[in-house]
């Protein structure tokens, strides 16, 4: 069985994740390569945090552990349904607002689509009826997530 090491991590934009490697040396060398990405916003200015050994503690330190913890805790739900809504619709690209008007219109098969649009055609999307959502994690849209 192989070990991985499990390092908690920072980007500049004080995005917290967690970076899984196989040794020190395999981080140092992804992290001088710039091979490291924030999954939340593309940033490859990262930095390792300290990390402590999981301790067993008493009810009243883990309510204050688990205080600590919520913020991370909030950023990976938000990022797993990111990653859901990316796994569940189709990427049309900057084909949105035509392709989001003909669903709309029912001259395309009815599915769940992202891409790219200007705000002015999101609004004239909207003034049609269209619900449009801006999807805030645009950096996962573009590469696989570890």
């Amino acid at each position: 069985m192989s070990r991985v090491k499990v390092f908690d991590l920072r980007c500049d934009g004080a995005h917290r994740f967690e970076g899984w490697f196989a040794s020190q040396d395999d981080f140092d060398a992804q992290l001088a390569d710039r091979r490291i990405g924030c999954p939340l916003c593309g940033s490859v200015l990262i930095r390792r945090l300290p990390s402590a050994a999981r301790l067993n503690l008493g009810p009243a330190e883990q309510a204050a552990q688990g205080e600590a913890a919520e913020p991370a805790q909030l950023q990976t739900a938000a990022l797993r349904a990111a990653m859901q809504l990316l796994a569940s619709t189709e990427d049309v690209g900057d084909r949105f607002a035509e392709e989001a008007r003909r669903i709309h219109y029912k001259e395309a098969p009815e599915r769940g689509i992202r891409g790219v649009a200007t705000r002015s055609e999101a609004q004239a999307l909207e003034e049609e009826g269209v619900r449009v959502v801006a999807f805030p994690f645009p950096e996962l849209a573009k590469d696989t997530i570890q």
